[in-house]
């Protein structure tokens, strides 16, 4: 089977979203697996295509909007 080509991307989120990534590396970690960023933003999206569609549109609706863009330098809000 031939293997799907990599594609590097950059996207912003809050802070706190950022920092569940941590935790659910580190419950990963506690239940003897290592897992990558990566890893668990595809594991989100095979969960969230597996969900039905009401489901799916709950959780968009649920997440704050963000400004797209990197932030400014120094922004302690960032």
């Amino acid at each position: 089977m031939k293997k799907d080509k990599v594609v590097r991307d950059s996207f912003t989120m809050p802070k706190t979203d950022y920092q569940r990534i941590a935790l659910l590396k580190r419950k990963c970690l506690e239940a003897g697996v290592a897992v990558r960023k990566s890893e668990l933003l595809r594991a989100g999206l095979q969960l969230l295509e597996a969900a039905p569609q009401k489901r799916l549109l709950a959780a968009i609706e649920a997440l704050e909007t963000v400004k797209t863009g990197r932030p400014a330098k120094g922004d302690e809000n960032a």
